[in-house]
């Protein structure tokens, strides 16, 4: 009798930032004081529901803004290329932030070539704001206009929260939702 949690038939997923065959989709839009638009990009390399969590890849358009934020589940980050603002602190190739269950943090900016990173939630993924003002300062700061979230297909039923929080509703977690929250990373 072994005592390893094996389980016979699974094996290891191979995916690379580069695999066509899965596609980067887009999350977050706005658009900018010269009219155009930047979006935040994710490609969800593994989504599972049991247990729940999210592995992805993100690519932000130079000078996208993210809010201020929190998961529903720890979540880390690796910047892999460009740069971008996490609240004061500013964070370049090699850089990592872990953040706990319960906390939360940005706002976000990307620097002027963008930003690639790699993401992990150790649950789920879906996010929550209590601080909408940090959000609309930049915006107004920068001539920016957030746009209507992207459409997305999130796995097994769950909800795509980002509609209901963009109204200020309750979520069913008892977090007051807010204007800017994201799909499941953002």
């Amino acid at each position: 009798m072994s005592d390893t949690p094996r389980i016979a038939g699974l094996e290891p997923t191979f995916t690379n930032i580069d695999d066509g065959d899965i596609p980067f989709i887009a999350v977050r839009s706005q658009r900018n004081a010269d009219g155009s638009e930047s979006h935040v990009w994710e490609k969800w390399v593994a989504f599972s529901v049991d247990p729940l969590y999210l592995a992805l890849f993100a690519r932000w358009d130079p000078g996208m803004i993210v809010r201020h934020h929190g998961h529903y589940s720890p979540h880390t980050l690796t910047v892999l290329s460009g740069s971008f603002t996490c609240g004061d602190v500013e964070l370049g190739p090699g850089g990592h932030i872990e953040l706990p269950l319960g906390a939360s943090f940005g706002p976000f900016v990307a620097g002027p070539e963008g930003v690639e990173l790699y993401e992990v939630m150790m649950g789920d993924p879906r996010s929550w704001s209590d601080d909408v003002d940090s959000m609309a300062r930049l915006l107004t700061d920068r001539g920016v206009e957030q746009l209507p979230d992207p459409p997305i297909e999130l796995p097994a039923g769950l909800e795509d929260l980002r509609a209901a929080f963009s109204e200020g509703k309750q979520s069913s977690k008892g977090a007051q939702r807010s204007e800017g929250d994201q799909s499941p990373e953002e």
